[in-house]
């Protein structure tokens, strides 16, 4: 990269924008490459039946890590697609009885959008708010749902704080007033354990390379009973019960499959693994620099998401002098833009913590001496900043910097 040199690559930080791939996954997929590479949907010869064959394996690995019928599993790119097809689809198939939606203010931003795109075509939306630990209120969220409400959607796990909703609750007041729960579930699928019945969800999102899968396909949970319908996105040959028409790509299907077969038998051993880093990072820079503030819930969050704000830093600096740890300031989908998180902003952060936030992403692989580094690095850099930053003397001197009134230039 242009004007950054740093010696070898940094270590990897940022498992919530993408997980490696486990090399047990690449081994699963690799003949479906070479010598298996028959389209699924060709009927009449064995190269068909054996990837169809494969297809519909993976179908039940996926299934199975949600405790669903592999008759409810459609596969898409991704999950942005399951969240298209599942708040447009279901409002767009109903849109004569239903045209009201509540969602949630720290919402990815593609449901959000799809949020957006419904309110220009004339259907109400309700953004239900959070608390300071990341949290939506069941009462408001039951106070919300009206008669011509079509949709309630909210995510699992949250990809910024790593926050955990109370999934089963909001799911048992969806079904007290019969209305469909949508879920995005790309950040939860492996890390916490997800039953579709005891959460009581109509329409659940999966990515594949969020569980150490492969990238560019994702899979959708359609309920059959009660029977939930959506309005196709994508027209063309009827693949996928006509839900997701375009050929099933083989390789990446078993990819996935044996990403949620792995994440089945491991998803305990990962947990303790990586809540006992989690500790170690956040200990280990405690210890070393005050003024760090952890965002979100700490008692209902994934452990393997670390969203740390640092008091009298400034972000972007932090983030550009931590160049040998890869880690993010956010979504990495809306880091491009300058502006403080609005997951940060709905939790009520004040916009110079908003700004000075960094997520640390813990995952399967990561070690000891990665996150030892780690700790260093950022302590280095906290202080060097520190030490640059006006702000920063005259807190220590005891001044109330909340109570100075600035003079205008």
């Amino acid at each position: 990269m242009k004007g950054v040199r740093i010696s070898g690559r940094p270590l990897y930080l940022d498992v919530q924008a993408t997980s490696p791939m486990d090399p047990r996954v690449l081994d699963a997929m690799l003949p479906y490459y070479t010598a298996r590479y028959g389209n699924p949907h060709s009927r009449t010869h064995l190269y068909g039946w054996e990837s169809d064959l494969a297809v519909e394996s993976a179908r039940a690995q996926v299934a199975a890590l949600i405790k669903a019928s592999p008759k409810e599993i459609v596969f898409t790119s991704g999950a942005t697609e399951c969240n298209n097809i599942s708040v447009k689809g279901v409002m767009h198939f109903y849109r004569d009885k239903k045209r009201h939606v509540i969602t949630t203010q720290t919402e990815h931003k593609c449901v959000l959008d799809s949020c957006r795109h419904l309110q220009q075509e004339g259907f109400d939306i309700t953004y239900l708010k959070v608390g300071t630990d990341g949290i939506i209120d069941l009462d408001q969220l039951r106070s919300s749902i009206r008669p011509d409400t079509g949709l309630v959607s909210v995510m699992a796990v949250n990809n910024e704080i790593g926050v955990i909703q109370p999934m089963e609750e909001i799911g048992k007041i969806c079904k007290e007033f019969n209305v469909p729960f949508h879920t995005d579930a790309a950040q939860a699928l492996g890390k916490i354990p997800i039953d579709v019945e005891k959460w009581n969800v109509s329409l659940m999102s999966l990515s594949g390379h969020k569980v150490y899968g492969p990238k560019g396909v994702g899979a959708l949970y359609l309920r059959r009973r009660p029977r939930i319908r959506v309005e196709p996105q994508m027209n063309g040959g009827g693949q996928e019960r006509g839900i997701r028409s375009g050929t099933v790509p083989t390789p990446l299907v078993v990819g996935m499959g044996a990403a949620c077969e792995l994440a089945m038998k491991e998803m305990e051993y990962d947990h303790k693994r990586i809540s006992s880093l989690k500790e170690r990072l956040l200990n280990g820079i405690k210890e070393k620099i005050d003024g760090v503030v952890v965002n979100g819930s700490l008692e209902r969050r994934y452990p393997g998401n670390l969203n740390l704000s640092f008091a009298y830093v400034e972000g972007e600096s932090l983030l550009m002098g931590l160049k040998e740890v890869a880690v993010s300031s956010g979504s990495a989908c809306t880091s491009a833009s300058l502006e403080p998180s609005y997951v940060l902003r709905a939790l009520g952060v004040d916009e110079d913590m908003a700004h000075t936030s960094i997520r640390y992403g813990i995952g399967r692989f990561t070690t000891k001496e990665e996150i030892d580094r780690a700790i260093v690095l950022t302590v280095h850099q906290v202080e060097k900043l520190r030490e640059m930053s006006p702000l920063y003397e005259m807190v220590k001197e005891g001044i109330d910097i909340k109570s100075i009134q600035w003079a205008q230039h």
